[in-house]
């Protein structure tokens, strides 16, 4: 099982010496990812609003520079954020300036406080799915240089230019996170490499059950869901053992998860936290 980490909180002057360190034990301890909330204000309900929030793209960027293996990518962008050219291209120059290790990873977005706050686009929904299919048919069109018009549901772009491709071929894999039954596995079997479903403590149930259903979506569009990277967020206790982790993954696993991403709960990620993720994998 893959295991990665998602950086949702920062220290409090959120210096570069602390994202640094994380890159690099990361890198060092050979976990699959690392992965950035893609938030202005901080959203973890578990921290104040007020805590240290850093922009995703340049923190990736910054990361890229420091790192040489791990992968890289956002958990996740909300579409209603950027112009999708331009988050497609943001995409596209981590890929190539981290020689081929970043994701697409994309979303809905939900978050009216933050729009509201920091004044950025959150539209009804119905307009955001429109934006995310744009945004995940334009990605794929750009990535296999096809130069057509193209006219989504919003979307306007009468040369969609990606020079110079990205590094992964065929392309960065597109991440579409959420839950939502109706449309957003549906997207996924259309259009993704991987999800992201949450870690409910529940026996598996919930979790179980999403994954039924993204198979009946991926049989209604004549795609095998083993395709698929399904992938989790659960959170790490402050001081969790290893073993303890490491139960915690198998039972994941079981439920039909390749992929687990961690993150902290009111507070930054540390290096402690990672070298028992780590550790985790060899119990």
């Amino acid at each position: 099982m893959d295991v990665s980490v998602s950086l949702t909180s920062y220290p409090a002057d959120g210096s570069a010496a602390a994202v640094t360190d994380l890159g690099q034990a990361a890198d060092e301890l050979g976990l699959h990812t690392v992965w950035v909330t893609d938030h202005l204000i901080q959203a973890d309900p578990a921290a104040a609003v007020t805590d240290p929030m850093l922009e995703a793209y340049a923190v990736l960027a910054f990361l890229a520079a420091t790192t040489r293996r791990v992968r890289l990518g956002a958990m996740v962008s909300p579409v209603s954020f950027r112009p999708p050219a331009l988050l497609i291209k943001s995409v596209t120059t981590l890929d190539v300036l981290s020689a081929g290790r970043a994701w697409l990873g994309v979303g809905a977005g939900y978050q009216q406080d933050e729009a509201r706050a920091m004044g950025v686009p959150l539209p009804a929904p119905r307009e955001r799915f429109e934006h995310l299919d744009d945004t995940v048919r334009l990605a794929a069109q750009m990535w296999r240089g096809d130069t057509a018009p193209f006219h989504g549901f919003h979307a306007r772009l009468e040369r969609p230019l990606s020079s110079p491709q990205p590094v992964t071929r065929p392309h960065p894999p597109i991440l579409i996170g959420g839950t939502g039954e109706r449309r957003t596995l549906r997207l996924v079997a259309e259009h993704a490499d991987a999800c992201n479903l949450f870690d409910i403590p529940d026996g598996g149930a919930t979790i179980r059950h999403k994954l039924a259903v993204l198979r009946e979506h991926c049989a209604a569009v004549g795609r095998d869901d083993a395709g698929i990277i399904k992938t989790v967020s659960t959170a790490i206790g402050n001081g969790e053992p290893a073993e303890q982790f490491a139960g915690r993954c198998a039972e994941l696993k079981s439920y039909g998860l390749d992929h687990v991403v961690v993150i902290a709960r009111g507070r930054p990620l540390t290096v402690g936290d990672l070298e028992r993720v780590a550790a985790a994998r060899t119990v």
